[in-house]
């Protein structure tokens, strides 16, 4: 039988400084783009943790990686404030990244999302841009038709989960699939028709 390792005050602060760390770099993200005057958007998960903590703090969840969408043409000056701040660039086949150490993971980096790129082939359509856009006291985040249009674009396990948290508290509701070209209405409808699986 499996055991676990770690227990008790160790394991709780395992838990919470993951999450924390999580959030930090996010913050510190927002506040060297913000410095730099480099347009961005908060998106992915956390994009839909802010707009689920509108309607439900319950609800919100917790999500292991940071999303910034950029303009393509802004990449280089993301580049240069970002490792003007002791982050590591990297580009690799899933996409361009920071990392906080130099021998991170992928699921410790801030990943960008490039605007009028597709993020895989069999994409319905690529990156919207970040504007117009939802200014909070100190982050930007796209629109939530926005978010949705992205989430119904990649669709993939974790983007269904984000879709049906939404769909759960009312953010989205039998209205939202004629917004969308067909392909699309025909993936938001599923989960509407289904949102227990």
């Amino acid at each position: 039988m499996t055991r676990f390792q770690v227990t008790g005050d160790a394991l709780w602060a395992r838990m919470e400084r993951a999450v924390q760390r999580i959030d930090e770099r996010l913050r510190k993200t927002v506040r060297i783009l913000e410095s730099a005057k480099i347009p961005y958007a908060v998106v992915g998960g956390h994009a839909v943790r802010a707009w689920v903590a509108q309607v439900d703090e319950a609800a919100v969840r917790t999500t292991k990686d940071v999303d910034i969408q950029v303009r393509p043409d802004d990449l280089p000056a993301v580049i240069e404030a970002m490792t003007s701040h002791e982050f590591h660039y990297r580009q690799t086949a899933g996409g361009d990244m920071f990392v906080e150490e130099s021998n991170a993971s992928a699921r410790d980096a801030v990943h960008l999302i490039l605007c009028g790129q597709m993020v895989r082939a069999d994409d319905h359509d690529p990156n919207p841009d970040i504007e117009p856009n939802v200014t909070t006291h100190d982050f930007r985040t796209v629109s939530l038709e926005t978010l949705v249009r992205m989430k119904l674009n990649f669709f993939r396990r974790k983007d269904q989960v984000h879709l049906l948290d939404m769909i759960s508290i009312g953010l989205i509701d039998e209205s939202w699939p004629q917004r969308f070209p067909q392909s699309l209405q025909k993936r938001l409808q599923e989960l509407l028709d289904d949102p227990e699986g």
